[in-house]
């Protein structure tokens, strides 16, 4: 099998609309069912779901956990949420699997954790590429993707889309059955 990858020289929001092509071109070649997005302020959301409404797959919107900023506080605007699932996206709003309580303890006792390890391993794929396996096991923890079925996944460094990677879908019970099968599109920085 030979495939194309994208790698762009910078990473971040400006790589969206190159990502969405990306997506949209996977989409012709081959008939996955399942997209999952990471979205902090719903932007990203809004352009995938927007562009890909009409295509027939399972996009499901993933965001930050609420209190992710501040206590009480949520990054999407209610009026933006609705608009995404007008577009008949699905959104999933949960805790980042390698962060919360683990960062907590990090955080007051200066230590090294697991989920911590995990995701610094993955960063050294990129950014994107750690928030694309963390997206893809919330999305099956939630039972909004099935696992064991290839999706595309999509993510970015900061804000935005950057990376597009296609991976078998585990829970995070599961982790170590996630599988990267392919990398469609990453910074190379």
């Amino acid at each position: 099998m030979e495939k194309k990858i994208i790698y762009f020289e910078r990473a971040g929001r400006d790589n969206t609309h190159a990502c969405l092509e990306v997506v949209k071109q996977t989409l012709g070649e081959i008939n996955y069912k399942h997209l999952v997005v990471a979205t902090t302020t719903g932007a990203t959301a809004m352009i995938f779901s927007s562009a890909l409404k009409d295509a027939g797959i399972n996009m499901v919107a993933v965001t930050h956990s609420a209190g992710f900023k501040g206590p009480n506080t949520f990054e999407i605007p209610d009026d933006t949420l609705a608009k995404i699932r007008d577009n008949g996206a699905k959104i999933y709003t949960g805790t980042i699997l390698t962060h919360s309580i683990e960062t907590s303890l990090n955080s007051k006792f200066s230590g090294i954790y697991p989920a911590m390890i995990i995701a610094q391993s993955l960063r050294r794929f990129g950014e994107g590429a750690k928030v694309c396996c963390e997206i893809a096991m919330m999305a099956a923890d939630a039972g909004l993707i099935p696992e064991g079925e290839e999706v595309i996944a999509v993510a970015g460094t900061g804000y935005g889309a950057d990376t597009v990677m296609v991976l078998k879908a585990a829970a995070s019970k599961r982790f170590l059955e996630l599988r990267v099968l392919e990398i469609l599109a990453k910074p190379r920085v």
